[in-house]
């Protein structure tokens, strides 16, 4: 026993030394190991002796990765506008604390080498930046000022906390006052700023189209492809050739539709439903088949997989794929001939899915609706052709069960309001509306998570004792016990007494979400919640989706948004064509695993993008109501302020520490409280308030206000002598190269 036991510590340890950013199950190491199953027991023993020994170490949900040198470690830093940072580390590891005079040379994004402290039993590990390996931005925007004797980009982004040098003679013809995104060239000081050359002229901040091509340009977002890319394109027939419709299921006769947003220009599902004699429903979800027309390794495809996903700021959408394929040839048009993937469920009066078939087919939507005129129909304001109410009716008599099903089982129930702005013809924003989430909408989400829910299934159908066969999964892990016992605390500190004893489960969050719907903080738990939740991501190993309560998930639906949907589409019909071969797995999961990692680099860049357009659209709408007064709910808690979400426009402004006045607070970050040091006065999330809006700044995205009065626990305190709003930017030096210290 000893002699095995030298032999799998040994290997194990060889293993996981030479893949040290991975974690990995017992099955995968007796895979990767070529374990016989008769000796599974064995080293199972094995290896959980080995980290009861230290000499691996332990991650969450039972996997296990090589023991690292903890003095020095790598990764991505993200630092916060209060000038602070954080060393992001695999998902559970705790994340390693920057302060602001540690970060070195190092700017948001950037990985870095970052050199541990000594730290104390129990308390938060921190570290300092000692080198920059790679630097995540290429531009750093901002606006262009001049000094006495030099001029000075500042950045738009609070996150970056020196302004720039740039010499007049690489300024390239930038002028004082305009946008402009600048490289940086020299910076070897960190008590110095940096040194930059001006590449390109955005214009001046109020010319229109400059404030979204700022965000553009911040995030290093493509608009235009590469012409090789388009020639490729260019390249690909209007009319579908003979050999697509080789073995491929024709259902060009049935009765089939896509329902999307009113400004949607591509159509990248269509959904059909027959009631079958044994009184079963034949729900068909049909995929724009991208994978006929992109193939892996091509021009086309290399140009989507560095994008990873389509950007829908809010004026504009940078696609994924150029927009012949998007809008024309792959997007499922009305009336025309299309090459679909499609998943056909048969599917029980009682949701449950007993057969299915994935397979490649051809299709001719019907009609194109709009999740508003279907909701219209359903409500009895319009009328439609008869030849679609039937199915309307029964999709949506279906959709309800399934989405009863969902949450029965521990779906979490995430509601919470969201707003669009809405821009005239120059892109000045008009209105902020609120979105709400239209029963046409619940239906199509329902049938979408129900193909991917059976595609996954079809791929777990396939595993051996090693495993399912490579593929995508679309994860969402259980939350962190650290985080959910704050957010207990804080449900305490509002006034909420549930109890969730013993393992956390997604039956149990949910039963909690049922009971606060409809209370006055319904909304405000709600964001907590999802902040204190773990992040969805893209991996080749199956962990299941927390969120949704699904065994198993990924993404299947959407091939013409997002990279991961197109890998999915090719393992899927590589898997029906030609079956799983064990030995191809390594070489298979390498692929897949970079595709996950890009991937979800990708969607956090177009989310901050999203978020970041909205943002600076929503500052420069709110400008017209300077002065003005409104109701709002606190939202957030920090050390240097309060976070209010005004309900009229479910925007978000901040309310300076510096302008209450009437006490000295300090802030209780695990209660997201501010409380008063002399009177014991209280702002909580949660709270209501009333504030009036004193600064709306669109360059910088950012909303000020003043409190006019709040009210907690039948307190009502009025800061009439509260001085105006001063701008809290940081003073900009215009006489003397600024120093950092």
């Amino acid at each position: 026993m000893k002699r095995k036991f030298t032999f799998y510590k040994s290997n194990i340890i060889k293993l996981l030394e030479s893949q040290p950013h991975r974690f990995f199950k017992t099955k995968e190491l007796a895979r990767l190991l070529k374990i016989a199953p008769a000796d599974y027991a064995e080293l199972r023993n094995a290896i959980r002796r080995m980290a009861e020994e230290n000499l691996i170490t332990t991650f969450k949900s039972n996997r296990y990765g090589a023991n690292k040198p903890r003095s020095v470690l790598e990764g991505k830093i993200e630092v916060k506008s209060q000038g602070f940072a954080f060393l992001l580390m695999p998902e559970g590891e705790e994340d390693i604390f920057l302060s602001p005079k540690n970060l070195g040379l190092a700017l948001d994004g950037d990985k870095v080498k970052v050199q541990l402290f000594a730290t104390a039993k129990g308390k938060r590990k921190e570290g300092r930046v000692i080198e920059v390996v790679e630097r995540q931005r290429r531009y750093i925007v901002g606006l262009l000022k001049k000094g006495k004797h030099y001029y000075y980009l500042v950045p738009d982004d609070q996150r970056i906390l020196h302004d720039i040098f740039v010499h007049e003679s690489d300024l390239n013809g930038a002028k004082d006052g305009q946008k402009v995104a600048v490289e940086i060239d020299f910076w070897e000081d960190e008590w110095m700023n940096p040194e930059g050359h001006v590449s390109l002229i955005l214009g001046y901040p109020d010319e229109v189209g400059v404030d979204v091509l700022s965000v553009v340009t911040a995030f290093n977002l493509p608009l235009n492809f590469p012409g090789h890319v388009e020639a490729a394109v260019e390249k690909q027939r209007d009319e579908i050739p003979e050999n697509a419709m080789t073995s491929r299921l024709d259902l060009r006769e049935e009765l089939c539709f896509t329902i999307d947003p009113p400004d949607a220009k591509d159509f990248d599902d269509a959904v059909s439903l027959q009631r079958l004699q044994s009184g079963n429903w034949k729900l068909g979800v049909h995929i724009a088949d991208v994978s006929w027309y992109v193939k892996e390794g091509d021009a086309i495809d290399q140009e989507a997989w560095k994008r990873g996903a389509s950007v829908y700021l809010v004026d504009r959408v940078i696609p994924m794929l150029p927009e012949h394929l998007s809008t024309t040839l792959c997007s499922l048009q009305p009336l025309k001939d299309r090459l679909a993937y499609s998943c056909i469920m048969e599917v029980t009066p009682a949701g449950d899915v007993v057969s299915y078939d994935i397979c490649e087919t051809i299709i001719r939507s019907k009609r194109r609706f709009n999740y508003q005129e279907v909701q219209d129909y359903w409500d009895k304001k319009i009328d439609i052709e008869t030849d679609f109410t039937e199915a309307l009716n029964n999709m949506l008599a279906l959709s309800q069960t399934l989405r009863r099903n969902r949450f029965r089982m521990g779906s979490l129930r995430f509601e919470t309001p969201e707003a669009k702005v809405i821009l005239d013809a120059k892109g000045v924003p008009v209105e902020i509306r609120r979105v709400e989430s239209l029963a046409s909408m619940q239906m199509i989400e329902e049938f979408m998570l129900l193909a991917n829910q059976t595609v996954t299934e079809y791929v777990d159908s396939l595993k051996t004792e090693y495993g399912a066969p490579p593929f995508v999964y679309r994860n969402h892990d259980k939350p962190d016990a650290g985080k959910m016992g704050e957010f207990m605390e804080f449900l305490h500190a509002i006034g909420f007494e549930h109890k969730m004893n013993g393992r956390m489960t997604s039956k149990k969050l949910s039963r909690f979400m049922d009971s606060i719907i409809g209370t006055d903080k319904e909304h405000i738990i709600q964001n907590i919640l999802l902040r204190s939740l773990m992040k969805a991501r893209y991996e080749t190993r199956n962990i299941g989706h927390f969120g949704l309560a699904f065994k198993r998930y990924t993404h299947f639906t959407s091939p013409i948004r997002r990279y991961p949907d197109l890998v999915v589409h090719r393992a899927l019909k590589h898997y029906l064509r030609h079956g799983w071969i064990e030995e191809n797995r390594d070489s298979i999961t390498k692929r897949f695993e970079g595709a996950c990692e890009q991937a979800n680099e990708r969607e956090l860049v177009a989310l901050e993008a999203e978020r970041a357009s909205s943002k600076m659209k929503k500052a420069e709408f709110m400008q017209k109501y300077l002065g003005e007064d409104f109701d709002g709910i606190i939202s957030g808690i920090v050390h240097f302020g309060i976070f209010v979400e005004l309900q009229d426009f479910l925007v978000e402004g901040l309310v300076h520490i510096s302008d209450l006045h009437d006490d000295v607070y300090e802030y209780d970050e695990r209660m997201y409280m501010l409380r008063g040091a002399m009177s014991g006065a209280t702002f909580q999330i949660g709270d209501k308030v009333r504030v009036k809006i004193v600064r709306a700044d669109p360059h910088e995205a950012v909303i000020d206000l003043l409190l006019i009065e709040s009210y907690k626990k039948g307190r009502v305190t009025n800061d009439k002598t509260s001085k105006k709003r001063k701008n809290k930017s940081k003073k900009r030096t215009n006489d003397k190269f600024k120093r950092k210290g």
